[in-house]
Parts: structure tokens; C-alpha cells; sequence
């Protein structure tokens, strides 16, 4: 039916009135808009401004926990669809020899990606589309009977991303030929090459290379397209994780330059702090010092037991300006990605490990915040400061407790009344602010890979968390929060970063995990991090508390960076940004241009590009946060499988780390690799997964293996290169309560092989880890 000459839409009629769309009015926009469509342009549509914003993302959350929308606060969708047009990634081919692809991008929330069939045009004179090319193509949805839930027909092809183009190591054979172990897990398979596909490749090296077509249903071959080097030389595992992420390694020759000219900066407008003996406290590998930290009793008689505390970070902002080349390159890297074989800085040497890190006795450019706490922690003021300061001591984290705890060394000895001590001190009191706040205590263990000379793994340990680690933890939060109340209270724009409450579906699986080990959570009321914390501590003396500690870790969201404060859950934080660490973090840089802008500290602070683009950067630097950790965990998961390589048939004791339909994960517990046990490969009968009881059962035996359940594997398959572990289970599961035929929460997986029989390859997967 039209609307009345005159009529207002939902969408005119909210614009006047500024009152919430419905559910109803915001589908509409979706289905409606051809661009992005985030909570901000939502917003804008909709004429919500002021303190209704909040509610707006109320209501967005009620609809995503409700699963009528998808997608991030920047592109909200219609769950699982997918546009008219968009980019596709050629995957494979089904029985018929069509190809198959998925969506470019996905969102893993909303369940797997769908299969989209391909249909070409028996027209086209251009080669077609092969496996691993991108396109873009027109989406066409298909009835529930067609057998995959859209085709797509390309309009054209794309370049492939240099990022995540193929990578493998070439094998060279007899006669000039060779074959290629992909890198990827996902992809187990060898690839031909022929003869004169080469590249001129070593055997061993690591190449980049595409596929090969030999006529629509030929044998997929592959051709080398350039050379990387040999993983298996000298602290080079890590050349695999850089190149397969398209991880920036190399400076330009501009960044360089201006690097080796930068010069002191002018330090007439600068607070003189050198005469205060700020220390550093680092772990005792660190490569820079980009924060010190310095404490004593206020003297103020009204804040008796209080505590006056500095906390002093580089000033990488005065050296790399908005616009040079080091900024671009930095904003590009977005952060430095550490691994055990080397560092990929954000920043060149001479900046990071040079001008501004914060050294032993040389006089160092710096923001301050200097705070006032009380007894109890709680903070009573502070005001930044550009300053100058020197460092009077580097210490390790190891080193300033042992002092505290009687064993003072030349270096400590001289600091321990007069500097260690009030820096204890002033800790004990933002630990009653601690615990009163209940912030989420994740206190997992770090499992740290310790290299030999020749660059192999020597041992895989987990260093104790110290007071000492608690204490520069505890003071950059503190420095954090005063950064961005700084901001705020001066209206300048900032990135936040931001920790979302868990997902509804998330929350039911972890309530279901819990059921299982006799805990639960809260049924109604608002969700904080407090209840996690009583699970947590409930269970920390029994043989499950670090897997309940890894399951409470996965159910939590993404912290990630946003330009739109909506608080950090885990922290348990109205407002928090990331001001500590400039050096190795651009999200740092940005905030501390904010902060020299807001305080009129000098003319190199945020410019007004910058200051529009924040949402930009923010996703930006989000992206590559997530990549540098999946580059970090894979380059740990290779360098245990090559340290496990030559131990094939040795058995070792285990954790059930994660459940599948088609088998189950474990961890080891010498070294915390993780490795995958085929269901397949268990006994003779069919197993499946029972997701409420977290296990996965045997259909007629009964015998179950538990998430969490101590077990003996032997280890089958490894492979380096890849970074996956493939075991073989040596105990019996557990009898399931009620017997054997149980109801199945999902349809059996298909019958296992006769013992002694082996499977494809299988591929290893590690627990995602998330960052404050």
C-alpha cells in the first residue's frame, strides 16, 4: 500500500521526533542501505543523539542476543546474509569438479561460512577463476533443496593479497621436479610442481607460489612465483607466521632516514623530572623500556597513608610526526609482533631501542601523569606533565622482588628504602582499589618458549606471575584511566579500548560447560566480572581450574579498539584507553597526540585528518592486533612441533582442551602444545559430540571422553612446518551416567576406522588467546 502524499516513513518520523527506532524500523534501514551501516550511521539515520546513543546500543545488543542482526558496531547485517555483491575466495571443487567458494570475509559468530557453488559463463574468452583467486561476484540465493545456500557468478577477478597468498616449503625431487607442503594447516596436501614451475627453488625453502591449471579437471599443480628463504636456517621459524600474515618487516629507505636524523626535542616547554630516580621494571629479555615508574608517602597531612605516584612513558610523539614516513610505516605495522626467534618492531631501532627507550642514566623526553591516591587506593587527582626525565635503574621484574623479598643485589641495595619500598607502598594500596573494583582475575599461566643457540626449542616453562608483575600491571591502569579521564574532560576525541560483556550464545555454552563441573552463573540481574571471579576461585584448587580458567576466557568478548566508549567488561572500567606502550602500540601514539593537542603541550599533537579518521584507525589497528597474535601462536605451535618432531611413538599425559564432531583436543602438559586426537581413530564404534554434557561419547559403549578429562595420548604425526600434532588416545573414556544409548544432541559422525588404521592428516588447533 503507498504512503499518503505527505506521510512520514519510520525512518522521517524517528529523524523528527529524535525518539529509538524499533527493531522493526532498524531491519528496514538494513535491508535498505547499500553502504556500511554501523550503530553510528544507524544513529545519524535515525536522529539519536546525546545519552539516547546509549540506549541505542542497548537495543542493538538486545537484537544481536535476539539474532536479528550481525556483524560489528561499524557493519551490522542481517544474520548469515550475505550482499547482492561481494568478495569470494575459490576454495575447491564438489564431486561434479565446480567450484566451490567462500565469503572474503566472515564473521565466525554467526556459524560457519556458507558454500557458495560457482557458475561461470560458457561465454567467457578469459580464463576462469581457479582455486585460491579472489572475485568479485553477484550472489544469487538458492531454495533449501539446491543443495548449497547460494551460487555466484563472477564479474570479475581480483588480485590476490600479497598477505595471504599461498606459502609452503618446496620439496626438490629427482629429475628437476618438485612438490610443496603447504603451510597451512587447513590445507595438508602436497602440491606437483612440474618441471620449469620451480622458480629455481631449493630444497627446504619457503616459497610463495599460485596454482597451476591443467585443463578444468586436470591434476592441480602449483608454480613457484618467488623465493622467501629457509625456515630451517638459524632463528628463522618465525619467517613463516611473517610472510603467510603479510606482517611488514622491512623499513622503506624514507623511514630509515628519518630515523637516523631524528634529533632531541626542544625542551623548553618540558617539566625537569630528572632528578626524581624513576626505574624501570622489565622482563629480562626485553628489547625496549618505554615506561618508569616512581612513588612516595604524600606528604599532605590530610592524606595520611596515601601516596603521591609517577608513571612516566617515552615520548615517541615528539620524533615521529603525524603524516612522515615513520608514521605511515607505524600505522601500517599498527603494533610490534614479538615471537621467540626475533622481533618485528613497530618502529625502527634507532627510535625504539634508542631515542625512546627510557635508559638506565640517559636523560629521556617523556609524558608523565603524576596521580595522589589514598590509603585505599582510590584516586583523589592528577595532571600530565611533558617532562624530561633520567632512569635511575633497569631492573627486571625478577630482580626488584627479590629485593623486596631480602636479597638486594649492588643495584637494588641503594634503591630498596628510598625507591622500591614506597613503590610497594603505593601498589598495596591500588590493590584494596583492586579488589573492592573485582576487575576479571584470569590469572592463566604464560607458557614461555626458550630458545638454544641454533635457534631450537630448549625448554617451555611457565615463569611465576610476582607482586612485581601485579605492580607495573596495576600502575599502567591507573595511568590509563587518568589518560583518557584527561581526554574526556577536555572533549577531545580518543581511541578507547573497549571490552564488550559476553555474547547470550557464548554465556549459554559456558552455562552449560559449568553445569558439568556443578557451577552456573547468574540467571537474571546484570552480569559482572565478579561473578566469573567466585567460579574461578571455586575451582582454582581443583585439577580442572586452568581449563575452567581457559573456558571463562574463551566465552569473554574481543578487546578491541573503538573511537565509541562503551567501558571495558574485564577490567571492570567505565573508561579505559592504552597510554603506556607508544613504542610497540600505535593505538598509544594516538592517544598520547591527543593528550599533547588537548594540553596545549606543543604543535606536534593530533591533527584534524587524524581526528576523522579515528574510527578508521581504530579498526585498523584492531586488525592488526589479531593478526600479530594469530602470527605469534602459530610460530609457537611450529616450533613445538619441530621440537616434538623426533619423539613419533612417545606417549605423554594430557588435558581434553576442546571438543569436535570429528574428534577431540588435547594439551600437553610438559609443554602446552596443543594436538588433536581423531574420533576416527577411537575404538570401533561411532562417536559424537553431546554438547551439554561437553563430551564426546561412544554410541555404544557409553565411554565418554570429558572436556577437561586427564588422559595418556601417543603422539602419531608432526609436522613442523605447519605447526600441527596429530595423537592417538591410549586410555579409555569414562562410562557416561544412565549407560550406553544415550540421546544425541546432533546426528552420529561417521564410523570410526579399525584400530591400527590411520586417517588423512588432521590438523592441530590452539585455544585463541585474547589481550587486554
Amino acid at each position: 500500500m503507498a504512503r499518503p502524499k505527505g506521510a512520514l516513513g519510520p525512518r522521517a518520523r524517528n529523524k523528527q521526533t529524535g525518539k529509538l527506532p524499533s527493531k522493526q524500523d532498524i531491519l528496514d534501514f538494513l535491508a535498505s542501505t547499500t553502504g556500511e551501516a554501523g550503530k553510528r550511521e544507524i544513529a545519524r539515520a535515525f536522529g539519536v543523539k546525546g545519552g539516547d546513543r546509549v540506549a541505542l546500543k542497548e537495543l542493538l545488543r538486545e537484537m544481536a542476543d535476539d539474532g536479528l542482526i550481525a556483524g560489528s558496531r561499524r557493519k551490522l547485517t542481517r544474520p548469515g546474509a550475505l550482499p547482492p555483491v561481494t568478495v569470494l575466495e575459490i576454495t575447491g571443487r564438489d564431486r561434479d569438479g565446480e567450484y566451490l567458494a567462500r565469503p572474503a570475509t566472515w564473521d565466525e559468530d554467526n556459524g560457519p561460512p556458507p558454500r557458495i557453488l560457482m557458475v561461470e559463463s560458457r561465454r567467457e574468452t578469459a580464463p576462469p577463476a581457479g582455486i585460491g583467486d579472489r572475485v568479485l561476484a553477484r550472489i544469487t540465493p538458492l531454495g533449501a533443496d539446491a543443495g548449497y545456500p547460494y551460487q555466484a557468478r563472477t564479474i570479475k577477478r581480483l588480485p590476490r593479497i600479497a598477505g595471504r597468498s599461498l606459502l609452503g616449503i618446496f620439496r626438490l625431487l629427482p629429475g628437476g621436479a618438485g612438490v610443496i607442503d603447504p603451510v597451512d594447516r587447513k590445507q595438508l596436501r602436497e602440491w606437483p610442481v612440474p618441471r620449469g614451475s620451480t622458480g629455481n627453488a631449493e630444497n627446504g625453502e619457503l616459497v610463495r607460489f599460485e596454482f597451476a591449471r591443467s585443463g578444468r579437471f586436470g591434476v592441480q599443480g602449483a608454480r613457484v612465483t618467488e623465493r622467501l628463504g629457509s625456515p630451517s636456517e638459524q632463528r628463522a621459524t618465525s619467517l613463516i607466521s611473517i610472510h603467510a600474515h603479510g606482517i611488514p618487516d622491512v623499513f622503506p629507505q624514507t623511514a630509515i632516514e628519518e630515523a637516523e636524523a631524528a634529533k632531541e626535542p626542544d625542551l623548553k616547554l618540558r617539566e625537569d623530572l630528572r632528578h626524581l630516580p624513576l626505574l624501570t621494571i622489565d622482563p629480562v629479555d626485553a628489547r625496549d623500556h618505554d615506561d618508569a615508574v616512581w612513588a612516595q608517602p604524600d606528604p599532605d597531612p590530610k592524606n595520611r597513608g596515601g601516596y603521591v605516584v609517577i608513571v612516566a612513558i617515552a615520548d615517541v610523539a615528539a620524533y615521529v610526526r603525524p603524516g612522515s614516513a615513520l608514521d605511515k610505516e607505524a600505522r601500517k605495522r599498527g603494533n610490534s609482533v614479538y615471537f621467540p626467534d626475533r622481533v618485528v618492531p613497530m618502529l625502527p631501532e634507532r627510535i625504539s631501542n634508542d631515542l625512546c627507550s627510557l635508559k638506565e642514566g640517559e636523560a629521556r623526553a617523556c609524558l608523565a601523569v603524576r596521580m595522589v591516591v589514598d590509603k585505599d587506593g582510590q584516586k583523589l587527582g592528577h595532571r600530565l606533565v611533558r617532562g624530561l626525565m633520567r632512569s635511575a635503574a633497569s631492573l627486571t621484574y625478577e630482580q626488584a622482588q627479590a629485593a623486596i623479598d631480602g636479597r638486594t643485589d649492588e643495584t637494588t641495595g641503594p634503591l630498596l628504602d628510598t625507591v622500591l619500598r614506597p613503590l610497594w607502598g603505593a601498589y598495596a594500596a591500588l590493590e584494596i582499589a583492586r579488589n573492592q573494583r573485582s576487575p576479571l582475575d584470569l590469572d592463566l599461566p604464560e607458557r614461555k618458549i626458550l630458545l638454544d643457540d641454533e635457534g631450537r626449542v630448549r625448554a617451555v616453562v611457565s615463569p611465576p606471575r610476582l607482586d612485581a608483575h601485579r605492580l607495573i600491571e596495576e600502575f599502567m591502569i591507573a595511568a590509563n584511566v587518568a589518560a583518557a579521564e584527561t581526554l574526556e574532560a577536555k572533549r577531545s576525541p580518543l581511541i578507547y579500548r573497549v571490552h564488550d560483556t559476553p555474547s547470550k550464545e557464548k554465556l549459554l555454552a559456558l552455562g552449560d560447560f559449568l553445569a558439568t563441573i556443578g557451577q552456573k552463573l547468574p540467571k537474571s540481574g546484570v552480569l559482572r566480572p565478579a561473578h566469573f571471579n567466585r567460579i574461578l576461585a571455586d575451582t582454582r584448587a581443583t585439577p580442572t581450574a586452568e581449563l575452567v580458567g581457559e573456558v571463562v576466557l574463551r566465552s569473554q568478548a574481543q578487546a578491541v579498539y573503538s573511537a565509541d566508549n562503551f567501558g571495558h567488561f574485564g577490567l571492570n572500567l567505565r573508561r579505559y584507553t592504552h597510554f603506556t606502550s607508544p613504542i610497540r602500540r600505535y593505538a598509544d601514539l594516538i592517544v598520547h597526540r591527543a593528550l599533547v593537542r588537548a594540553l596545549g603541550f606543543g604543535n606536534d599533537g593530533l591533527t584534524d585528518a587524524e581526528m576523522g579518521e579515528l574510527d578508521e584507525i581504530a579498526q585498523a589497528i584492531s586488525d592488526t592486533e589479531r593478526r600479530a597474535m594469530a602470527a605469534e601462536r602459530e610460530t609457537a605451535d611450529r616450533l613445538i612441533a619441530a621440537h616434538l618432531a623426533d619423539r613419533i611413538g612417545a606417549s605423554f599425559a594430557a588435558r581434553v582442551s576442546g571438543l569436535v564432531r570429528s574428534g577431540l583436543f588435547v594439551r600437553l602438559i610438559e609443554t602446552g602444545a596443543d594436538g588433536f586426537v581423531p574420533a576416527s581413530s577411537i575404538g570401533r564404534e561411532y562417536f559424537y559430540h553431546d554438547e551439554v554434557r561437553q563430551a564426546l561419547v561412544g554410541e555404544e559403549s557409553g565411554l565418554a571422553y570429558w572436556l577437561g578429562d586427564p588422559v595418556e595420548v601417543r603422539l602419531v604425526e608432526a609436522i613442523p612446518t605447519a605447526g600441527a600434532l596429530r595423537f592417538e588416545m591410549l586410555i579409555e573414556g569414562r562410562k557416561i551416567e544412565g549407560g550406553a544409548k544415550q540421546k544425541r544432541a546432533g546426528p552420529p559422525r561417521a564410523k570410526g576406522r579399525p584400530q591400527g588404521k590411520r586417517g588423512p592428516r588432521q590438523r592441530a588447533r590452539g585455544a585463541s588467546r585474547k589481550r587486554r
